[in-house]
């Protein structure tokens, strides 16, 4: 996916464990097919990660585990 492909239109929403006074918080846009883009939601106009499905999926069981 290249970011011309749709991340200007993305529907971005704010991770549930983000910092709630603003600090430390990662935005994610679910609506795209095979990958989850993802980026820093204090610089919104700056880069987003774009991580596979099973990359992602790999990543949040790694926090629930409290492996990484």
């Amino acid at each position: 996916m290249r970011a011309a492909d749709g991340l200007s239109t993305a529907q971005w929403r704010k991770s549930s464990y983000s910092n709630p006074d603003g600090g430390n918080c990662v935005e994610v846009a679910d609506s795209f097919s095979g990958v989850v883009p993802v980026r820093d939601s204090k610089d919104t106009a700056g880069p987003a990660l774009i991580l596979g499905r099973r990359t992602w999926q790999h990543f949040i069981d790694g926090l629930k585990n409290d492996s990484l």
